[in-house]
């Protein structure tokens, strides 16, 4: 017999023997709810992701490329060919927007080093401004000016970044909304270049 510590009552030894089984065991059944839970939470974030994603994606344009010409910042006229000889980077971006600010570099990264490629300021001010921007964050991608964002609505660009990569047959091979990678986009154009 035991002196039971909380009502200094004897108990006989089995009563401690069922509550430390169950103790433990209970240990096990809350593993499993602890990863019963976990899985649930990420069921629904996987659910959330791909519901965020397909929203972004409900209107991009798919196949061949829209139409896309106007004078960049610079100056300088562009027209995107129906056929172009090398893949093509279209790229949607904004000055309000803080993921573009995060991939920015990168894009610049890419334009420094592959001329075929184009960014569109969607909704980000007067050509000055946007120069502004650029000169203050040490940007220096070609742009053109999307101030009413029609441009952005003829390739159904409702969130932004949007990186399109163009083959040279002119469809659009690939459509990514949200950050992306420098890397992620050179190995696209280079598989683009392929015809994979």
């Amino acid at each position: 017999m035991k002196e039971h510590p909380d009502t200094g009552t004897e108990s006989h030894g089995q009563e401690d023997d069922v509550t430390q089984s169950t103790e433990q065991g209970g240990s096990g059944k809350s593993r499993t709810s602890r990863w019963r839970a976990y899985a649930i939470n990420a069921f629904i974030l996987v659910v959330v992701f791909g519901g965020v994603r397909t929203w972004q994606h409900r209107d991009i344009v798919s196949g061949a490329a829209p139409a896309l010409q106007g004078m960049t910042l610079s100056g300088r006229p562009f027209i995107l060919p129906a056929q172009p000889a090398r893949p093509v980077l279209v790229h949607f971006w904004a000055t309000w927007c803080p993921i573009c600010r995060v991939e920015q570099h990168s894009i610049d990264g890419i334009a420094q080093e592959n001329s075929n490629v184009i960014t569109v300021a969607m909704k980000s001010g007067t050509q000055d401004e946007i120069v502004k921007f650029m000169r203050e964050q040490g940007i220096d991608f070609p742009v053109l000016n999307d101030p009413d964002g029609r441009i952005a609505s003829d390739w159904g660009v409702n969130a932004v970044p949007a990186s399109f990569i163009i083959s040279p047959d002119g469809q659009i091979d690939f459509v990514e909304v949200g950050y992306t990678t420098g890397v992620g986009l050179k190995l696209r154009l280079w598989l683009s270049g392929l015809g994979l």
